[in-house]
């Protein structure tokens, strides 16, 4: 299944958009049996996926996040994106934008203020209660991806680290040069958004400006950072495979993990990307300088049943003043 649309969403013209929105269909596997989470909510009297509208300054990742916990107070970290939806409500259109959870837990008994009933059930029982006709595109995604073996996944996060002060105004070791105040607030900004998908372990180049990019997240959530020389710049150009070679024994793990690196290191680590995918989905990566702007980020899903086959994509931009 090509799993491309966030790719697409990154420069999707949101013209006309009245109210933004995020949620996540959790699932789980009960007895070889696919089932998903639906929640009532008496205000409505209606059927649907946990979802709720951004609050200000949030990205749509957190607000997917945050509203599954506030609404059935499950703790969720993202899988794979789902299909947006849009349809029109009082006040305009309204864009719902879908991520997959893995979820094992039964989730607590509603408390009644918005949600006042949570059931677990086969997405065929799901497609007829579901109020909102449109909320059945993400829950066809799903399944396609269930039936393919695609959506049990854990994300590989790659970061070009935040901006810098430029090269130009820098007398200094290039190693040392520091983030400029955008960078700095972008970092912040990276401390949150990384939430959403929990990377326990970083690999980041030693250069001040990977560590200044990923510290914010590192120290919030007491990730493990291990310092690889040959993300840097000049290792990188002295044996661009060694880099490689990182990035291909990340792929053999199992568990959410980040890498931090520098915008000469990209071609060489989404060259290794894309050994790793489909030749559909790996026409939907970066091939233009600069790849990623500084502070973005790209994930990629690595299936959990093909160690090292990555599945989906999606990218995220940065922070801008």
């Amino acid at each position: 299944m090509r799993n491309t649309e966030h790719l697409e969403d990154a420069v999707e013209d949101f013209t006309g958009v009245s109210i933004y929105a995020a949620g996540a269909l959790c699932w789980r596997v009960k007895k070889r049996k696919l089932e998903v989470l639906l929640i009532h909510r008496q205000r409505y009297d209606d059927w649907s996926w946990p979802k709720g509208k951004l609050d200000k300054g949030e990205t749509l990742a957190e607000c997917a996040v945050r509203e599954v916990y506030e609404e059935v107070a499950l703790p969720i970290t993202l899988g794979i994106r789902l299909p947006s939806i849009r349809y029109a409500v009082k006040p305009g259109l309204k864009e719902v934008h879908y991520w997959a959870a893995a979820v094992d837990d039964m989730p607590p008994l509603p408390d009644g203020k918005e949600v006042d009933a949570a059931i677990w059930c086969s997405p065929t029982k799901a497609r007829g209660l579901l109020s909102n006709p449109s909320d059945v595109e993400p829950l066809d995604a799903l399944l396609a991806a269930h039936e393919a073996g695609t959506l049990d996944t854990w994300p590989l996060l790659v970061i070009r680290h935040a901006k810098a002060k430029p090269r130009s105004s820098w007398t200094r070791a290039e190693g040392e040069r520091p983030l400029a105040a955008t960078g700095k607030r972008q970092a912040l900004y990276l401390q949150r958004l990384l939430m959403s998908w929990g990377p326990g372990r970083i690999h980041t180049s030693g250069w001040m400006r990977c560590i200044s990019t990923i510290s914010p997240y590192a120290q919030a959530t007491k990730a493990k950072v291990k310092v690889v020389p040959w993300l840097t710049e000049a290792d990188h150009k002295r044996n661009p495979a060694k880099a490689a070679s990182v990035v291909e024994k990340l792929l053999m793990r199992s568990s959410a993990t980040a890498l931090c690196t520098h915008r000469p290191v990209m071609p060489t680590v989404l060259a290794t990307l894309a050994n790793h995918m489909g030749p559909e989905l790996a026409a939907a990566l970066p091939v233009h300088d600069p790849y990623l702007a500084p502070g973005e980020v790209l994930v990629a899903h690595v299936s959990v049943a093909e160690p090292g086959r990555i599945v989906a994509l999606e990218q995220h931009k940065p922070y801008e003043d």
